[in-house]
């Protein structure tokens, strides 16, 4: 069971972790018929815990939460709170609009999470007020710190982070939409102790940017397959070794980024087909996402082994 106790205490163990470690986002494993795999997810999550994160995020984006019923995210959020075993924050995912974020959110108080993350609300678009409202909804119905996430259709103003801030349960922001400029107005805005989190697509692409803003934590979908090469990364970053990071930008990042953006939805299955080239069982995406062509699969095998091979591992 989670260990924290209270906003400020999951808080701290969060900037604790985030020091130490990128943030990890396991892949929810599925079997060919497309049923839950929790055997296979067990094993996953076991094997990024190893890799040592700075707080696991089950159930998010990357594991398919929009995909997962009721009874999946519980099995999901209890077995990573299971081999957390405390060692690590577990944050899981949420979202749709409150009603249906808050029968989530209890149900990863009932398994045990320390924390939420809030996912981008569905479909359409909404004002400032009713992203404010969402989580002011979501807050008074669980006791669980609550991390918003900003993307897509859902983008914060400064005078709506301070709303939201102020808010008893709401200790950070994830940011998807990568510009500084907002980004930057956002984090001078905000309480001292406020976190912040750069949740980029392939988020080592704009790690050192984030960083110059006062934002240097970030979510690696890249340590769901590679942790070896998600972690030289964190420590060439984090010791200012700049030939490392642009190494391992130029021949591994930036590649992924560019066979990524070839279709739609590849930022997960992507992630999810390279973990079973190292041999996990986490198994296919589900629709409406689709696994990588054969091509694709073929670029996605040199690029791993290549990427392996700079940081002296091996598929």
């Amino acid at each position: 069971m989670t260990v924290s106790v209270g906003p400020a205490a999951v808080a701290q163990r969060l900037r604790d972790g985030m020091a130490g470690g990128v943030l990890s986002f396991p892949l929810t494993a599925f079997r060919d018929d497309g049923t839950l795999d929790p055997d296979g997810y067990r094993a996953h999550v076991a094997e990024r815990l190893a890799a040592a994160p700075g707080a696991v995020f089950p159930a998010c984006g990357t594991g398919e939460f929009f995909s997962l019923d009721e009874d999946e995210y519980r099995q999901v959020v209890t077995i990573t709170v299971e081999e957390a075993a405390g060692r690590v924050p577990v944050v899981a995912g949420t979202g749709y609009g409150w009603a249906q974020a808050v029968r989530f959110a209890r149900i990863a108080e009932d398994a045990g999470a320390d924390a939420l993350l809030v996912l981008p609300h569905y479909l359409v678009a909404a004002p400032q007020d009713g992203l404010v409202t969402q989580l002011e909804q979501i807050t008074a119905r669980t006791p669980l710190p609550l991390i918003a996430y900003q993307r897509g259709q859902v983008a914060f103003t400064a005078d709506s982070l301070r709303r939201i801030a102020a808010l008893p349960n709401v200790i950070g922001l994830k940011d998807g939409h990568s510009d500084l400029d907002r980004l930057q107005r956002l984090t001078l805005a905000a309480p001292e102790d406020f976190l912040f989190f750069n949740g980029a697509s392939t988020a080592e692409i704009q790690a050192r940017a984030y960083a110059t803003v006062g934002v240097p934590a970030y979510s690696s979908a890249v340590h769901a397959f590679a942790p070896e090469i998600a972690g030289a990364f964190f420590t060439a970053l984090r010791d200012h070794d700049h030939g490392t990071v642009d190494k391992l930008l130029r021949d591994f990042y930036v590649p992924l980024v560019e066979l990524r953006d070839r279709v739609p939805g590849y930022a997960v299955s992507l992630v999810k087909a390279a973990a079973r080239l190292r041999g996990h069982r986490v198994g296919p995406v589900r629709a409406p996402l689709t696994d990588p062509s054969p091509a694709d699969l073929a670029a996605l095998t040199a690029l791993l082994t290549a990427g392996l091979d700079l940081v002296g591992a091996s598929l």
